[in-house]
Protein backbone atom coordinates (compact mmCIF):
# COMPACT_ATOMS: atom_id res chain seq x y z
CA UNK A 1 0.00 0.00 0.00
CA UNK A 2 1.12 3.62 -0.66
CA UNK A 3 1.46 6.27 2.21
CA UNK A 4 -1.55 7.82 3.39
CA UNK A 5 -2.92 10.81 2.40
CA UNK A 6 -0.52 13.54 3.72
CA UNK A 7 -0.47 17.06 3.59
CA UNK A 8 1.62 17.93 0.56
CA UNK A 9 5.13 18.85 1.04
CA UNK A 10 5.56 21.78 -1.38
CA UNK A 11 1.74 23.43 -0.89
CA UNK A 12 0.73 23.18 2.91
CA UNK A 13 -2.55 23.79 1.78
CA UNK A 14 -3.49 20.86 -0.64
CA UNK A 15 -3.10 17.33 -0.11
CA UNK A 16 -0.71 14.82 -1.55
CA UNK A 17 -2.44 11.47 -2.60
CA UNK A 18 -0.53 8.39 -4.16
CA UNK A 19 1.96 10.86 -5.27
CA UNK A 20 -0.09 13.31 -6.79
CA UNK A 21 -1.42 16.80 -5.55
CA UNK A 22 -5.27 16.67 -4.85
CA UNK A 23 -8.00 18.99 -3.67
CA UNK A 24 -10.46 17.62 -1.70
CA UNK A 25 -14.68 18.44 -3.37
CA UNK A 26 -17.82 16.85 -3.10
CA UNK A 27 -21.31 16.16 -3.53
CA UNK A 28 -21.99 13.73 -0.93
CA UNK A 29 -24.70 12.24 0.80
CA UNK A 30 -25.51 12.23 4.49
CA UNK A 31 -22.75 10.06 5.95
CA UNK A 32 -24.77 7.00 6.59
CA UNK A 33 -23.36 4.81 4.03
CA UNK A 34 -22.58 1.81 6.16
CA UNK A 35 -24.84 2.48 9.22
CA UNK A 36 -28.27 2.32 7.32
CA UNK A 37 -28.39 -0.95 5.76
CA UNK A 38 -30.62 -0.53 2.80
CA UNK A 39 -28.18 1.83 1.27
CA UNK A 40 -26.47 1.17 -1.62
CA UNK A 41 -23.52 2.22 -1.12
CA UNK A 42 -21.66 0.58 -4.33
CA UNK A 43 -23.87 2.56 -6.36
CA UNK A 44 -23.22 5.73 -4.20
CA UNK A 45 -19.43 5.68 -4.96
CA UNK A 46 -19.40 4.49 -8.77
CA UNK A 47 -21.31 7.50 -9.08
CA UNK A 48 -19.03 9.77 -7.04
CA UNK A 49 -16.24 8.47 -9.10
CA UNK A 50 -17.57 8.93 -12.48
CA UNK A 51 -18.06 12.79 -10.99
CA UNK A 52 -14.30 13.30 -10.15
CA UNK A 53 -15.51 13.47 -6.40
CA UNK A 54 -12.60 13.11 -4.31
CA UNK A 55 -14.06 12.87 -0.95
CA UNK A 56 -16.88 11.35 0.76
CA UNK A 57 -17.81 11.57 4.52
CA UNK A 58 -18.51 8.92 6.70
CA UNK A 59 -20.35 8.54 10.51
CA UNK A 60 -19.15 5.78 12.31
CA UNK A 61 -21.59 5.90 15.71
CA UNK A 62 -23.91 9.38 15.43
CA UNK A 63 -27.29 8.44 14.27
CA UNK A 64 -29.65 11.65 13.77
CA UNK A 65 -33.28 11.55 14.36
CA UNK A 66 -35.96 11.59 11.79
CA UNK A 67 -37.59 15.50 11.30
CA UNK A 68 -39.53 16.95 8.72
CA UNK A 69 -36.28 18.80 7.20
CA UNK A 70 -34.72 16.30 5.05
CA UNK A 71 -36.69 13.00 5.71
CA UNK A 72 -34.69 11.19 3.68
CA UNK A 73 -31.42 11.26 5.40
CA UNK A 74 -28.91 8.26 4.99
CA UNK A 75 -27.78 8.71 8.09
CA UNK A 76 -31.38 8.62 9.78
CA UNK A 77 -32.31 5.25 9.45
CA UNK A 78 -35.21 3.28 10.28
CA UNK A 79 -33.93 1.75 13.83
CA UNK A 80 -34.26 -1.95 12.76
CA UNK A 81 -31.79 -0.44 9.91
CA UNK A 82 -29.47 1.38 12.04
CA UNK A 83 -26.26 -1.11 12.03
CA UNK A 84 -23.82 0.15 14.90
CA UNK A 85 -20.49 -0.90 15.67
CA UNK A 86 -21.41 -2.69 18.61
CA UNK A 87 -24.36 -5.77 18.80
CA UNK A 88 -27.54 -5.74 19.95
CA UNK A 89 -28.05 -8.60 22.66
CA UNK A 90 -30.66 -7.12 24.83
CA UNK A 91 -31.50 -8.35 27.75
CA UNK A 92 -34.50 -5.88 27.28
CA UNK A 93 -35.62 -2.63 24.73
CA UNK A 94 -33.22 0.11 24.17
CA UNK A 95 -35.11 3.74 23.72
CA UNK A 96 -35.70 2.93 19.93
CA UNK A 97 -37.61 -0.47 21.03
CA UNK A 98 -34.52 -2.48 19.79
CA UNK A 99 -32.92 -5.02 21.81
CA UNK A 100 -30.06 -3.11 23.76
CA UNK A 101 -26.52 -3.20 23.00
CA UNK A 102 -23.96 -5.23 24.86
CA UNK A 103 -20.66 -2.29 24.32
CA UNK A 104 -18.57 -5.14 24.93
CA UNK A 105 -19.07 -7.04 21.75
CA UNK A 106 -18.40 -5.49 18.23
CA UNK A 107 -20.74 -6.46 15.40
CA UNK A 108 -19.41 -8.22 12.61
CA UNK A 109 -21.81 -6.76 10.61
CA UNK A 110 -20.78 -3.35 11.27
CA UNK A 111 -16.97 -3.91 10.83
CA UNK A 112 -18.00 -6.11 7.22
CA UNK A 113 -19.47 -3.39 6.26
CA UNK A 114 -16.92 -0.64 6.78
CA UNK A 115 -14.28 -3.03 5.02
CA UNK A 116 -16.60 -3.20 2.26
CA UNK A 117 -16.92 0.60 1.87
CA UNK A 118 -13.27 1.95 2.48
CA UNK A 119 -11.98 -1.01 0.17
CA UNK A 120 -14.53 0.12 -2.69
CA UNK A 121 -13.77 3.92 -2.16
CA UNK A 122 -9.81 3.03 -2.38
CA UNK A 123 -10.21 1.54 -5.71
CA UNK A 124 -12.43 4.34 -7.13
CA UNK A 125 -9.29 6.67 -5.21
CA UNK A 126 -12.00 8.78 -3.06
CA UNK A 127 -10.68 9.83 0.05
CA UNK A 128 -12.91 9.00 3.43
CA UNK A 129 -13.19 11.42 5.95
CA UNK A 130 -13.58 8.83 8.80
CA UNK A 131 -16.09 10.80 11.45
CA UNK A 132 -15.33 9.07 14.61
CA UNK A 133 -17.98 10.61 17.13
CA UNK A 134 -20.51 13.72 17.13
CA UNK A 135 -22.66 16.16 19.08
CA UNK A 136 -25.78 15.07 20.18
CA UNK A 137 -27.46 17.81 20.02
CA UNK A 138 -30.93 17.50 22.52
CA UNK A 139 -32.17 14.77 24.89
CA UNK A 140 -33.71 13.09 22.05
CA UNK A 141 -30.83 12.76 19.57
CA UNK A 142 -29.02 11.45 22.21
CA UNK A 143 -31.50 9.50 23.47
CA UNK A 144 -30.44 7.42 19.61
CA UNK A 145 -26.77 6.54 21.04
CA UNK A 146 -25.95 3.35 21.75
CA UNK A 147 -23.78 5.04 24.89
CA UNK A 148 -26.96 6.26 26.47
CA UNK A 149 -27.18 4.99 29.51
CA UNK A 150 -30.48 3.52 28.67
CA UNK A 151 -29.61 1.96 25.87
CA UNK A 152 -27.36 -0.66 26.46
CA UNK A 153 -26.61 -3.31 29.22
CA UNK A 154 -23.21 -2.16 30.75
CA UNK A 155 -23.92 0.44 33.48
CA UNK A 156 -22.89 3.94 31.99
CA UNK A 157 -24.34 6.42 33.72
CA UNK A 158 -27.33 8.64 32.98
CA UNK A 159 -26.02 12.04 32.07
CA UNK A 160 -27.25 15.06 30.24
CA UNK A 161 -26.55 15.41 26.54
CA UNK A 162 -24.05 18.30 26.75
CA UNK A 163 -21.55 16.10 28.96
CA UNK A 164 -20.85 14.17 26.09
CA UNK A 165 -18.11 16.00 24.61
CA UNK A 166 -16.06 16.29 28.01
CA UNK A 167 -14.18 14.15 30.06
CA UNK A 168 -16.72 14.74 33.14
CA UNK A 169 -17.64 10.65 33.27
CA UNK A 170 -14.31 8.55 33.02
CA UNK A 171 -16.28 5.65 32.26
CA UNK A 172 -18.30 7.17 29.74
CA UNK A 173 -14.87 8.43 27.98
CA UNK A 174 -13.18 4.92 28.24
CA UNK A 175 -15.83 3.62 25.85
CA UNK A 176 -15.63 6.32 23.80
CA UNK A 177 -11.97 5.61 23.68
CA UNK A 178 -12.68 2.18 23.26
CA UNK A 179 -14.74 2.96 19.98
CA UNK A 180 -11.94 5.36 18.44
CA UNK A 181 -9.05 2.49 19.34
CA UNK A 182 -11.26 0.02 17.36
CA UNK A 183 -12.08 1.84 14.42
CA UNK A 184 -8.31 2.90 14.09
CA UNK A 185 -7.37 -0.70 14.17
CA UNK A 186 -9.53 -1.79 11.98
CA UNK A 187 -8.85 1.33 9.10
CA UNK A 188 -5.45 1.71 9.57
CA UNK A 189 -4.42 -0.60 6.20
CA UNK A 190 -6.13 2.49 4.42
CA UNK A 191 -3.96 4.88 2.76
CA UNK A 192 -7.66 6.77 1.41
CA UNK A 193 -8.60 8.11 4.79
CA UNK A 194 -8.09 10.91 7.22
CA UNK A 195 -10.04 10.47 10.89
CA UNK A 196 -12.14 13.72 11.96
CA UNK A 197 -12.51 13.31 16.02
CA UNK A 198 -15.95 14.74 16.60
CA UNK A 199 -18.75 16.49 14.07
CA UNK A 200 -19.53 19.66 15.44
CA UNK A 201 -18.30 19.77 18.73
CA UNK A 202 -20.12 22.77 20.93
CA UNK A 203 -20.27 23.87 24.45
CA UNK A 204 -20.82 26.86 26.41
CA UNK A 205 -24.31 26.60 27.47
CA UNK A 206 -23.67 27.76 30.70
CA UNK A 207 -23.63 26.31 34.31
CA UNK A 208 -23.74 23.59 34.78
CA UNK A 209 -22.71 22.15 31.29
CA UNK A 210 -18.94 21.68 29.51
CA UNK A 211 -17.17 24.88 28.63
CA UNK A 212 -16.16 25.09 25.11
CA UNK A 213 -12.39 24.55 26.40
CA UNK A 214 -13.72 21.23 28.30
CA UNK A 215 -14.97 20.26 24.87
CA UNK A 216 -11.70 20.84 23.43
CA UNK A 217 -9.65 18.85 25.87
CA UNK A 218 -11.98 15.80 25.26
CA UNK A 219 -11.32 16.60 21.83
CA UNK A 220 -7.42 16.74 22.66
CA UNK A 221 -7.50 13.15 24.48
CA UNK A 222 -9.12 11.69 22.10
CA UNK A 223 -6.43 12.77 19.41
CA UNK A 224 -4.25 11.58 22.02
CA UNK A 225 -6.21 7.90 22.06
CA UNK A 226 -5.61 8.03 17.45
CA UNK A 227 -1.75 8.52 18.59
CA UNK A 228 -0.72 6.28 20.54
CA UNK A 229 -2.88 4.08 18.77
CA UNK A 230 -1.08 4.39 15.45
CA UNK A 231 2.18 4.50 16.77
CA UNK A 232 1.80 0.25 17.04
CA UNK A 233 0.53 0.19 13.33
CA UNK A 234 1.90 0.49 10.16
CA UNK A 235 0.50 3.88 9.11
CA UNK A 236 0.27 6.94 10.54
CA UNK A 237 -3.62 9.20 9.13
CA UNK A 238 -3.77 12.88 9.07
CA UNK A 239 -6.22 14.35 12.26
CA UNK A 240 -8.97 17.13 11.08
CA UNK A 241 -11.55 18.92 13.15
CA UNK A 242 -12.67 22.03 14.91
CA UNK A 243 -12.15 24.25 17.70
CA UNK A 244 -15.43 23.71 19.95
CA UNK A 245 -17.96 26.46 18.79
CA UNK A 246 -19.68 28.12 21.44
CA UNK A 247 -23.77 27.95 21.53
CA UNK A 248 -24.92 31.02 23.39
CA UNK A 249 -24.11 33.57 21.61
CA UNK A 250 -23.22 31.61 18.51
CA UNK A 251 -19.32 31.89 17.38
CA UNK A 252 -17.61 29.27 15.59
CA UNK A 253 -13.68 29.83 15.91
CA UNK A 254 -10.75 28.53 13.65
CA UNK A 255 -7.71 30.23 15.27
CA UNK A 256 -7.29 27.44 17.97
CA UNK A 257 -7.60 24.65 15.16
CA UNK A 258 -4.66 26.33 13.19
CA UNK A 259 -2.36 27.27 16.18
CA UNK A 260 -3.05 24.90 19.33
CA UNK A 261 -5.30 22.14 18.91
CA UNK A 262 -3.83 18.87 17.49
CA UNK A 263 -4.81 18.92 14.22
CA UNK A 264 -3.42 18.35 10.20
CA UNK A 265 -6.47 19.51 8.58
CA UNK A 266 -9.28 22.22 9.89
CA UNK A 267 -12.44 22.30 9.38
CA UNK A 268 -14.76 24.46 9.69
CA UNK A 269 -18.84 24.74 8.84
CA UNK A 270 -19.78 27.24 6.84
CA UNK A 271 -22.19 29.39 9.29
CA UNK A 272 -22.74 33.38 10.53
CA UNK A 273 -20.03 34.57 13.24
CA UNK A 274 -17.35 32.65 11.83
CA UNK A 275 -14.19 34.00 13.18
CA UNK A 276 -10.96 34.21 12.02
CA UNK A 277 -7.82 36.57 13.52
CA UNK A 278 -10.54 38.96 15.40
CA UNK A 279 -12.51 39.21 12.52
CA UNK A 280 -15.88 37.95 11.83
CA UNK A 281 -17.55 36.18 8.77
CA UNK A 282 -21.14 36.02 8.13
CA UNK A 283 -21.00 32.41 5.71
CA UNK A 284 -24.80 32.05 5.28
CA UNK A 285 -27.69 30.88 7.87
CA UNK A 286 -28.07 27.07 7.99
CA UNK A 287 -30.75 26.33 4.79
CA UNK A 288 -31.64 30.08 4.02
CA UNK A 289 -30.93 30.19 0.28
CA UNK A 290 -28.18 32.82 0.71
CA UNK A 291 -25.02 33.33 -0.92
CA UNK A 292 -22.86 35.20 0.84
CA UNK A 293 -20.13 34.91 -1.72
CA UNK A 294 -18.19 37.80 -0.83
CA UNK A 295 -17.67 36.56 2.71
CA UNK A 296 -16.71 33.09 1.96
CA UNK A 297 -14.35 34.17 -0.35
CA UNK A 298 -12.69 36.67 2.73
CA UNK A 299 -12.27 33.94 4.61
CA UNK A 300 -10.78 31.62 2.51
CA UNK A 301 -8.16 34.22 1.54
CA UNK A 302 -7.58 35.31 4.72
CA UNK A 303 -6.19 31.76 5.60
CA UNK A 304 -4.10 31.40 2.52
CA UNK A 305 -1.10 31.76 4.99
CA UNK A 306 -1.69 29.06 7.19
CA UNK A 307 0.48 25.63 7.11
CA UNK A 308 -2.91 23.93 7.46
CA UNK A 309 -5.59 22.80 4.72
CA UNK A 310 -8.94 24.54 5.45
CA UNK A 311 -12.05 22.72 4.23
CA UNK A 312 -15.10 24.03 4.41
CA UNK A 313 -16.99 20.66 5.93
CA UNK A 314 -20.49 20.38 5.25
CA UNK A 315 -21.83 23.59 3.33
CA UNK A 316 -25.57 23.23 3.94
CA UNK A 317 -26.58 26.78 2.93
CA UNK A 318 -28.82 25.94 0.53
CA UNK A 319 -28.91 22.02 0.76
CA UNK A 320 -32.17 21.16 1.60
CA UNK A 321 -33.46 22.94 -1.96
CA UNK A 322 -33.02 20.56 -4.40
CA UNK A 323 -33.60 23.08 -7.22
CA UNK A 324 -31.77 25.02 -10.32
CA UNK A 325 -31.60 28.15 -7.38
CA UNK A 326 -29.95 26.13 -4.63
CA UNK A 327 -27.43 23.96 -6.31
CA UNK A 328 -26.02 27.20 -8.15
CA UNK A 329 -25.77 28.70 -4.75
CA UNK A 330 -23.49 25.66 -4.02
CA UNK A 331 -21.77 25.43 -7.39
CA UNK A 332 -20.73 28.94 -6.56
CA UNK A 333 -19.60 28.48 -3.26
CA UNK A 334 -17.30 25.63 -4.03
CA UNK A 335 -15.59 27.32 -7.05
CA UNK A 336 -14.80 30.35 -4.53
CA UNK A 337 -13.18 27.97 -2.09
CA UNK A 338 -11.30 26.18 -4.57
CA UNK A 339 -9.76 28.79 -6.87
CA UNK A 340 -9.02 30.45 -2.91
CA UNK A 341 -6.72 27.54 -1.98
CA UNK A 342 -9.23 25.64 0.27
CA UNK A 343 -11.53 22.55 0.18
CA UNK A 344 -15.68 22.13 0.02
CA UNK A 345 -17.72 19.51 0.96
CA UNK A 346 -21.65 20.23 -0.09
CA UNK A 347 -24.19 17.83 1.05
CA UNK A 348 -26.12 16.61 -1.76
CA UNK A 349 -29.62 15.90 -0.27
CA UNK A 350 -30.69 14.18 -3.70
CA UNK A 351 -28.81 10.94 -2.76
CA UNK A 352 -30.82 8.46 -0.68
CA UNK A 353 -32.20 5.28 0.18
CA UNK A 354 -32.83 3.14 -2.98
CA UNK A 355 -31.66 6.48 -5.33
CA UNK A 356 -27.89 6.85 -4.33
CA UNK A 357 -26.62 8.40 -7.34
CA UNK A 358 -28.81 11.11 -6.98
CA UNK A 359 -31.58 12.40 -9.58
CA UNK A 360 -31.94 12.69 -13.08
CA UNK A 361 -31.98 16.57 -12.41
CA UNK A 362 -29.21 15.99 -10.12
CA UNK A 363 -26.93 14.32 -12.08
CA UNK A 364 -27.63 17.04 -14.90
CA UNK A 365 -26.99 20.07 -12.56
CA UNK A 366 -24.92 19.35 -9.47
CA UNK A 367 -23.26 16.43 -9.91
CA UNK A 368 -22.38 17.33 -13.12
CA UNK A 369 -20.94 21.15 -11.92
CA UNK A 370 -19.05 19.29 -9.59
CA UNK A 371 -17.37 16.91 -12.33
CA UNK A 372 -16.48 19.97 -13.88
CA UNK A 373 -14.81 22.05 -10.90
CA UNK A 374 -12.94 19.12 -9.52
CA UNK A 375 -11.20 18.07 -13.73
CA UNK A 376 -10.38 21.92 -14.12
CA UNK A 377 -8.65 22.65 -10.16
CA UNK A 378 -6.48 19.35 -10.47
CA UNK A 379 -5.54 20.47 -14.47
CA UNK A 380 -3.42 23.07 -12.23
CA UNK A 381 -0.36 22.74 -10.94
CA UNK A 382 -1.88 22.30 -7.10
CA UNK A 383 2.11 22.19 -5.80
CA UNK A 384 3.00 25.56 -6.90
CA UNK A 385 -0.43 27.05 -7.81
CA UNK A 386 -1.79 29.68 -4.87
CA UNK A 387 -4.55 32.37 -4.58
CA UNK A 388 -4.02 35.58 -5.48
CA UNK A 389 -5.78 38.44 -3.32
CA UNK A 390 -6.22 42.17 -5.40
CA UNK A 391 -5.33 40.21 -8.53
CA UNK A 392 -7.91 42.41 -10.80
CA UNK A 393 -7.59 46.28 -11.36
CA UNK A 394 -11.13 45.97 -13.10
CA UNK A 395 -14.10 43.48 -13.37
CA UNK A 396 -17.46 43.19 -14.08
CA UNK A 397 -19.95 44.99 -11.97
CA UNK A 398 -21.96 42.18 -9.54
CA UNK A 399 -19.38 39.98 -9.32
CA UNK A 400 -16.67 38.23 -6.71
CA UNK A 401 -13.37 37.60 -8.02
CA UNK A 402 -11.44 34.28 -6.58
CA UNK A 403 -8.39 33.81 -8.72
CA UNK A 404 -5.94 30.78 -8.50
CA UNK A 405 -2.41 30.93 -10.12
CA UNK A 406 0.87 29.95 -11.20
CA UNK A 407 1.98 33.48 -11.70
CA UNK A 408 3.36 33.78 -15.08
CA UNK A 409 2.61 30.80 -16.00
CA UNK A 410 -1.34 29.70 -15.87
CA UNK A 411 -4.05 31.78 -14.04
CA UNK A 412 -7.59 30.61 -13.04
CA UNK A 413 -9.68 33.76 -12.98
CA UNK A 414 -13.50 32.77 -11.31
CA UNK A 415 -16.10 35.78 -11.62
CA UNK A 416 -19.14 34.42 -10.07
CA UNK A 417 -22.74 36.75 -9.54
CA UNK A 418 -22.55 37.90 -5.91
CA UNK A 419 -26.49 39.09 -6.26
CA UNK A 420 -28.67 37.12 -3.39
CA UNK A 421 -31.49 35.59 -4.87
CA UNK A 422 -33.76 38.40 -3.08
CA UNK A 423 -32.07 41.15 -4.86
CA UNK A 424 -33.44 42.64 -8.16
CA UNK A 425 -31.73 41.28 -11.14
CA UNK A 426 -30.19 39.01 -9.83
CA UNK A 427 -28.78 36.07 -12.09
CA UNK A 428 -29.44 38.43 -15.35
CA UNK A 429 -26.57 38.43 -17.89
CA UNK A 430 -23.33 39.83 -16.84
CA UNK A 431 -20.74 41.70 -18.66
CA UNK A 432 -17.51 43.65 -18.99
CA UNK A 433 -13.89 43.25 -19.01
CA UNK A 434 -11.22 42.21 -16.51
CA UNK A 435 -7.73 43.97 -16.29
CA UNK A 436 -4.80 42.69 -14.39
CA UNK A 437 -1.24 42.98 -14.37
CA UNK A 438 0.63 40.25 -16.31
CA UNK A 439 4.44 39.29 -16.86
CA UNK A 440 5.42 40.84 -20.02
CA UNK A 441 5.17 37.57 -22.29
CA UNK A 442 2.61 36.09 -24.73
CA UNK A 443 -0.51 34.32 -23.31
CA UNK A 444 -3.45 32.37 -24.82
CA UNK A 445 -6.98 33.05 -22.80
CA UNK A 446 -10.24 30.85 -22.89
CA UNK A 447 -13.62 30.71 -21.14
CA UNK A 448 -14.63 27.76 -19.61
CA UNK A 449 -18.35 26.86 -18.60
CA UNK A 450 -18.92 26.05 -14.98
CA UNK A 451 -22.11 24.01 -16.20
CA UNK A 452 -20.63 22.40 -19.21
CA UNK A 453 -17.51 21.78 -18.67
CA UNK A 454 -16.38 23.41 -22.24
CA UNK A 455 -13.91 25.86 -23.28
CA UNK A 456 -14.34 28.35 -25.82
CA UNK A 457 -11.76 28.79 -28.53
CA UNK A 458 -8.28 29.92 -26.93
CA UNK A 459 -7.18 33.84 -28.05
CA UNK A 460 -4.08 35.62 -28.19
CA UNK A 461 -3.49 37.81 -25.21
CA UNK A 462 -0.95 39.84 -24.88
CA UNK A 463 0.59 40.45 -21.22
CA UNK A 464 2.16 43.45 -19.60
CA UNK A 465 0.67 46.48 -17.21
CA UNK A 466 -3.06 46.42 -17.26
CA UNK A 467 -3.32 43.16 -20.13
CA UNK A 468 -7.28 43.70 -20.73
CA UNK A 469 -9.24 40.89 -21.89
CA UNK A 470 -13.55 41.35 -22.47
CA UNK A 471 -15.24 38.87 -20.82
CA UNK A 472 -18.59 37.76 -22.94
CA UNK A 473 -21.61 37.82 -21.85
CA UNK A 474 -22.52 35.14 -18.75
CA UNK A 475 -25.11 34.21 -16.38
CA UNK A 476 -24.54 33.70 -12.57
CA UNK A 477 -20.46 32.49 -13.36
CA UNK A 478 -17.42 32.26 -16.02
CA UNK A 479 -13.50 31.04 -15.76
CA UNK A 480 -11.36 32.90 -17.38
CA UNK A 481 -7.97 30.72 -17.83
CA UNK A 482 -5.44 32.54 -19.00
CA UNK A 483 -1.99 30.36 -19.85
CA UNK A 484 1.82 31.60 -21.17
CA UNK A 485 2.28 30.15 -24.44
Amino acid sequence: MSSPLRVHPRNPRCFEFRGKPLVLVTATEHYGAVLNRPFRFEEYLRDAAERRITLTRLFCLFRELQTPVNPYSTCKPDSPDYVAPFLRTGSGKALDGEPRYDLDQWNPEYFARLHRFLSLASEYGIIVEVTLLSNTYAPNVWALNPLHYANNVNGLPEIAWPDYLSLRHPGLFERQAAHVRKIVEETNRYDNLFYEICNEPGGGLGEPHPTCGEVDEWQTALARVIRETEAALPNQHLIAGQEAFQYEPFVQGTDKGFDLLALDVVNTHPLPNTTYREQTYDLGEFMSKQLKLRAVRDLCLATRHERKPLNLDEDNVASQYRDVDGWTIHRKRAWTVLLCGCHYDYIDFSIRVYSEAGTPESQRCIRSWMAHLSAFVHSIDLARARPLAGALKEQPAHTVESVLAVEGEDYGVYLADERELTEPRAGEPIEGAIVMDLPAQGYAVACYSPTSGLYSPWLPLAGGGDARFDVPPFRHDILIRIRRR
